[in-house]
């Protein structure tokens, strides 16, 4: 019993490396929770504002360019399977 269709086209040689380009999605994970006991402080202040405030301003602001990262190693990927390389 074939457990692939036959649509999905060549399977990869690598496929796990293949998609190494989602651990961009791990990035906020790490930013937002990973991160946070070592980040939890009131001191320093950064413009004015708590050091926490700043970190978690800036994993928003780092959170879009994961996952368009991620996207884009998918459109890649995608593409390689079209043309039938992998």
């Amino acid at each position: 019993m074939n457990a692939r269709p036959e649509s999905a086209g060549p399977v990869p040689a690598h496929p796990v490396r293949a998609r190494l380009h989602r651990l961009w999605l791990l990035t906020p994970f790490v930013l937002y929770l990973g991160v946070l006991p070592l980040v939890n402080r009131v001191d320093p202040v950064v413009l004015g504002l708590p050091f926490l405030v700043v970190w978690l301003l800036g994993a928003t602001v780092l959170t879009p360019f994961a996952v368009w990262l991620t996207w884009r190693g998918d459109r890649r990927l995608a593409a390689r399977r079209r043309s039938g390389r992998s």
